[in-house]
């Protein structure tokens, strides 16, 4: 530990830690095809096979949505493919998983939901200390020329960005 010929001792190398939150998922066509109001975390009622294959990034959230049932919320259409080393323990790839929220952040999301026009998407599945959480927000439907409309903005700036570099040059 100490250096000879005096001096001060030596510190022991860091050791790198490991992200807390490492993103397995997300719905890309979330933000183009819908205006998000507010989003929340929840934690997803999972099998074993489910989690090792979720660890291997083999997740989609394309057509993903969630429902209430029963007064409890639930994942359809969330595709995770079947572990590799599975066998017979292996899942159904595209079962109903329950979201597992508290009792009020339900009823608020039932509660906002009422209004004409609203649904509950997926935004991302991600590993936060260890456990599977999803991000399910609450969305608005964009209509045909409101996604116009925010490409063409979307265009306009990265054509502003580009003349302002070139400016610079």
């Amino acid at each position: 530990m100490y250096e000879t010929g005096g001096g001060k001792p030596k510190k022991p190398a860091k050791e790198e830690k490991k992200p807390d939150i490492v993103q397995v998922a997300k719905h890309s066509e979330a933000f183009r095809d819908y205006e998000i109001m507010e989003s929340m975390e929840a934690g997803i009622r999972l099998t074993g096979t489910e989690v090792k294959s979720i660890r291997e990034g083999r997740c989609n959230l394309k057509d993903s949505f969630a429902r209430f049932e029963k007064g409890e919320i639930f994942l359809y259409n969330m595709h995770i493919a079947p572990y590799a080393q599975g066998n017979l323990a292996n899942h159904d790839p595209l079962r109903p998983r329950k979201l597992l929220l508290h009792k009020r952040q339900i009823l608020r999301f039932y509660g906002r939901l009422t209004e004409k026009g609203l649904t509950l998407i997926p935004i991302k599945v991600y590993f936060k200390h260890g456990l599977v959480k999803c991000e399910i927000a609450l969305a608005k439907s964009k209509k045909q020329f409101d996604r116009r409309e925010s490409i063409k903005k979307k265009e306009l700036k990265r054509e502003l960005d580009r003349a302002i570099k070139n400016r610079r040059k």
